[in-house]
Parts: C-alpha cells; structure tokens; sequence
C-alpha cells in the first residue's frame, strides 16, 4: 500500500514538472519568439528627420483640406515646395530631390498608423475635440530618424497600428459612444 502511495506521488511530482516545463516553453514562444515570427521588419524607402523641420508646424505638411478631410503623409508636391533644389548633402536629400521630386513620383511610406479598410476614422472630430495628434500618435518632435516599419505577417498592418481597445477607452473616458457604427460602416 505505501509502495502504491510513493509510485502516485513520484508520478504527480514527474507530471508537475512536465506541466511546468511547458509552461516556460509556452511563455517562451509567446512573449519572444512569437512576436519575432508574427512581424517583419521593412525600411522606409528613405529617411527622414522631424527634427530638421521644427521650423515648420505639424500643420504645414499634415493639414485639414478645405472639404474637411485630413491630408495625411504629405504628397511629393507638398515636398517639392521647399525641396525642389537640394537643401543639404546627405544621401536621403539626394534620394528625395533625383528620385521622387524630380521624377514626379509619390514616396512610397509606409504608414505607422494605417487603420485597416473597416474602420472609418476621420481626424476633424478629434482635432475638433482639442485631441492633441500625440494622444494617438507617436511624439514625433525629436525625432531624427524614423523608426523601422514592422508589418505584421498575417495581417499586413503595421505594429503601431492603433487597436480598437485603446478608441474604445478613450470613447468611454470622455462619454463618447462606443457602438460598432461609430468606427465601422
């Protein structure tokens, strides 16, 4: 009988172990191999340095156009206002000046904060409500480098994209409604 009680006991301490060595394994794969795997890591086509335009408002190149909507990213005629000569020597100037500006072509960015296609988000609520940009995006005021871009594998978003938890808190916070109509159409 004491025999059967220390075969149980050995094999509930063996069975402990292996539960909790798979235990570790799974939090090993989930907090850093995981998000290794889900996210890959892409380059701007060139750099570009918020510092080097303090001389400029966010506004100047981040506007609300006269129907309302939000500019986003600025287009390259927008680039091309102060940038048609070159402005420096660095490589990211020449990139900008011979490959986009003088070739008329758009930069292709990829955009930190892409919403995904069934979300409807427009800025003029917001900016109306006295949100400051940086409540959903990055501070970018200091910025001399832009970071890298991580594109989630499955999805095709970007890491930084903004998740729903974070506009619904923000809806509950200030008493903004939080029905599925408000974002999604």
């Amino acid at each position: 009988m004491n025999e059967e009680k220390k075969n149980t006991s050995g094999k509930s301490r063996v069975g402990g172990a292996i539960f909790f060595a798979g235990f570790i394994v799974a939090l090993v794969f989930g907090w850093v191999l995981s998000p290794n795997l889900i996210y890959s890591q892409r380059m701007q086509p060139m750099q570009f340095s918020h510092v080097a335009h303090q001389d400029s408002s966010c506004e100047d190149c981040h506007f609300f156009r006269e129907d309302g909507t939000y500019s986003g990213i600025p287009r390259i005629e927008k680039c091309k206002e102060c940038h048609e000569a070159p402005m420096g020597e660095t490589e990211d100037e020449r990139i900008l000046v011979e490959e986009y500006i003088q070739k008329d072509r758009e930069i292709p960015w990829r955009v930190y904060a892409w919403q995904p296609d069934n979300v409807y988000f427009s800025h003029a609520p917001h900016k109306a409500g006295g949100m400051e940009c940086v409540a959903c995006h990055r501070d970018v005021s200091s910025e001399e480098k832009l970071p890298p871009y991580q594109e989630n594998r499955l999805t095709g978003y970007s890491k930084n994209t903004m998740k729903m938890d974070a506009c619904e808190k923000c809806h509950a916070d200030r008493g903004i409604s939080n029905n599925c109509n408000t974002c999604h159409k």
